[in-house]
């Protein structure tokens, strides 16, 4: 075989293979764009115009479900271990009085725990003599301990007795009761389902009145409170025997959810 024969044949194949990469890349992209098309199948080739935009304000009251009261346990000695010791006692008596109001472990935690030193600072001067600032260092007495526990309560009928406990058991910083829904996501979700609906009635009205028909939803936007507001109701609570602590009388009343939601329609 001659040496322009070779050429001849090298050549004929470099196009053959040239054809076939240029025509894969070709399917490639007309496979592309046939699936794009598939997905926007349906979609207007350009954003709604002509559109109405309302609003819906959407309010739901509903009663809550559990209560959730924290209090503090803490206690002042020269030493940790002692200061430790007396506030894991108290601590542990609380703890044992709230499970025995049958609440389960897992609605028992505590928040925090602490140790803090007790400083004094003496004064070098004779009291009413006139004395200089005094910069000098000031000396640890002791230390205090203290525990914070949250204690959640499902049984509302028995908050009163356990903040009665509580007091009797000479805790501090009692806090609370704190009247919520177990799901904290449903009050937020009954809002805007009512927001939805207000909103909806205003739409097929604003429709009605401007003569035209209502297409699909092209936009939604939401704004929840993510708050509550109680409204309450008086809930009596008490005990029979004259020895037993006091025990407070505790509304749970409702707590009010808010949420505003805007949505806008395409009109034909």
């Amino acid at each position: 075989m001659d040496k322009n024969c070779f050429c001849e044949i090298f050549n004929d194949r470099c196009v053959r293979i040239a054809g076939i990469i240029v025509l894969a890349v070709l399917a490639l992209f007309l496979l592309s764009q046939t699936i794009l098309a598939v997905g926007n199948f349906g979609r207007p080739a350009s954003p709604a115009t002509d559109t109405i935009t309302v609003q819906g304000d959407g309010k739901a009251t509903l009663p809550p479900d559990v209560a959730n009261v924290s209090f503090t346990v803490q206690n002042t000695a020269p030493a940790v271990s002692d200061a430790q010791a007396a506030t894991t006692k108290q601590a542990n008596a609380a703890i044992d009085f709230v499970k025995g109001q049958g609440i389960a472990d897992k609605d028992v935690k505590t928040l925090s725990y602490n140790i803090t030193p007790q400083y004094s600072y003496p004064n070098p001067c004779s009291s009413g003599v006139l004395c200089p600032m005094y910069n000098g260092t000031p000396k640890v007495t002791g230390y205090e301990v203290s525990e914070m526990i949250q204690v959640t309560m499902h049984d509302l009928t028995k908050v009163g007795s356990l903040l009665g406990g509580l007091g009797k058991l000479s805790v501090q910083n009692i806090s609370g009761p704190s009247f919520t829904l177990d799901d904290t996501s449903a009050g937020y979700d009954a809002a805007r389902a009512d927001a939805i609906t207000k909103a909806k009635t205003q739409a097929d009205l604003l429709a009605k009145q401007l003569g035209v028909r209502l297409g699909k939803i092209v936009n939604f936007s939401e704004s929840s409170g993510r708050y509550s507001y109680p409204m309450y109701d008086s809930m009596g609570g008490g005990v029979s025997s004259a020895k037993a602590v006091s025990t407070p009388s505790i509304p749970t009343g409702e707590n009010t959810y808010n949420a505003s939601v805007s949505i806008t329609y395409e009109i034909r």
